[in-house]
């Protein structure tokens, strides 16, 4: 926090702390390399994708109790076609080695970004990631092995640098009868957290997890006015107008910390990063702000925004890394990024970002990846046994709207991604009169059509 003495990271940070073999220390003494004693990635079977350059999770680096990590890194066929390969490691358990195989070949036609009104019907994309799942049941069997022997109390985080769009919290597990585990969606059964090197901070995983406390910074796009109810019970600076509330993002604060920066508006996703954008604001123009807020106060970030968790490749620009909304606002301060992973519809996105807030800001000092985790298992309790997934066409050759429509809801709950420690929390502070409603003159206007429809984020 800004201001405040350096205070040495807790065991949990000094794991997630840095990629690069240095070990942190208490202020003053020199960091003394750590030898290296991760091996060199196991050379893939004949015939299966190379490792090229694949890092497993250092087995010399002791993880806290309950917690596991996932390294997923580019591959290639031999065939020359693009591929993924993945490690884990978790405290007590056997790690798993570099994994690849000829099924783990890019899957661009599963991503949740396929979910929408219009395209592939969402139980044929439900169905094709059950069927992906089942070809990484190396990975799953090993997740089911940290399940059985951490319970609930396990953290999962995937550390994902492949631009693939691999749709993780839909990994189907298996069900393991001998422990007593469900089959069931990997979001909605582990408590998980996503992460991507952050190349310019100079380490690999989150530094620690963020004591998001405070108030609220937000901007509504037009149209989008009505999810500023969600927040009225607490300290509220809304915006109506991107300029004034970049100014405010940029703005040291004097006052009160922002615990959490909340965007409703518009996304667009392309192939290039000069393509992305948040309410017409593009991904560069975003870049070039200092945005000291998140510097100073380490707020989480929560993009109600289609494609908003998209990342470009930009060999375009001239640089061997990813780019995307997580990253910016990850490696501009905030510590942790909620975000979407495709386009939700309008009336969708309106009640399922209500319910998130309700879910995360209930229970104060809850990690926000125990809230998704909940807000996710109640979507799939309402959807019904994943047993029962609808055809997509009734016996008479007509489409089973009703049942798109379930499948559809309950891909855009599993949307909502969040990026950062597992650990990070969320407190809000109450505001003026306790609604949230800007009386202490902050903010550049009032709501004013906050009943208003709009079109999809």
């Amino acid at each position: 926090m800004g201001g405040e003495p350096h205070r040495e990271p807790h065991r949990i940070a000094r794991w997630l702390s840095d990629a690069t073999g240095v070990r942190r220390t208490r202020p003053g003494l020199v960091p003394r390399p750590r030898p290296r004693t991760t091996p060199d990635p196991p050379h893939a079977e004949p015939g299966e994708p190379e490792a090229l350059g694949a890092a497993p999770v250092d087995p010399g680096a002791r993880l806290p109790d309950a917690m596991a990590v996932i390294k997923v890194v580019r591959g290639r066929h031999p065939n020359g076609r693009e591929a993924f390969g993945f490690s884990a490691r978790c405290e007590g358990l056997a790690p798993l080695p570099y994994t690849t195989g000829p099924t783990q070949l890019r899957p661009a036609g599963i991503g949740l970004g396929n979910a929408r009104a219009g395209g592939e019907a969402p139980s044929e994309l439900l169905r094709a990631i059950r069927h992906w799942s089942r070809n990484q049941r190396r990975l799953a069997d090993w997740i089911n092995r940290a399940r059985a022997a951490h319970g609930s109390a396990l953290h999962l985080l995937v550390w994902d640098d492949t631009g693939y769009e691999l749709p993780w919290e839909t990994l189907w597990l298996p069900a393991d009868s001998e422990h007593g585990l469900a089959e069931g969606l990997l979001g909605a059964l582990v408590v998980m957290s996503r992460w991507t090197t952050i190349h310019e901070l100079d380490r690999g995983l989150p530094h620690g997890p963020g004591d998001c406390a405070g108030g609220i910074l937000g901007y509504y796009h037009r149209g989008m006015h009505h999810d500023i109810a969600a927040f009225r019970p607490y300290s509220h600076q809304p915006h109506m107008t991107m300029s004034g509330f970049l100014d405010a993002l940029d703005r040291r604060a004097a006052g009160d910390p922002t615990g959490l920066v909340y965007m409703a508006c518009h996304g667009t996703y392309d192939e290039r990063v000069s393509a992305l954008s948040l309410a017409e604001v593009t991904w560069a123009e975003l870049d070039e702000r200092a945005m000291a807020v998140l510097d100073e106060h380490r707020s989480l970030v929560c993009l109600n925004a289609c494609h908003s968790g998209r990342f470009v490749d930009n060999d375009a620009g001239g640089e061997e890394a990813l780019r995307g909304f997580a990253e910016l606002f990850l490696r501009k301060g905030a510590g942790g990024c909620i975000v979407t992973a495709g386009k939700v519809g309008d009336h969708e996105a309106r009640d399922l970002i209500t319910e998130l807030v309700e879910e995360v800001t209930a229970r104060p000092r809850l990690p926000v990846t125990q809230a998704l985790r909940a807000f996710r298992a109640r979507a799939l309790d309402d959807f019904g046994p994943l047993t029962d997934i609808p055809r997509t066409r009734h016996d008479d050759g007509g489409i089973d709207k009703e049942g798109q429509k379930r499948v559809l809801r309950l891909l855009y709950t599993f949307m909502f991604q969040y990026y950062g420690h597992p650990l990070t929390t969320l407190l809000l502070t109450g505001g003026p009169g306790e609604d949230g409603s800007g009386e202490d003159g902050s903010g550049d206007g009032g709501p004013g059509d906050e009943g208003a429809e709009g079109g999809a984020p």
